[in-house]
């Protein structure tokens, strides 16, 4: 995953997605690719790049609330 654009990492979505990404804390939206498979860890939906998190505030914490919708 390049962490320069704006992608993102699901289990199950087919590649070549596009998912909008809410960040629920301050309702901040992205429009991500799906690159990749994960995330790998409990609890967690959706990976993003870091492109994508800086776009919707959240490299700063890491993780973030989330809502998705598939747009493509």
């Amino acid at each position: 995953m390049n962490p320069a654009i704006l992608t993102a990492a699901h289990r199950s979505l087919a590649f070549g997605t596009k998912v909008k990404v809410t960040n629920r804390n301050n309702g901040r939206t992205v429009v991500v690719r799906i690159n990749d498979r994960g995330p790998f860890i409990r609890g967690r939906v959706i990976d993003l790049s870091r492109a994508a998190a800086q776009n919707i505030g959240m490299v700063s914490s890491g993780t973030a609330k989330v809502c998705y919708q598939v747009i493509g």
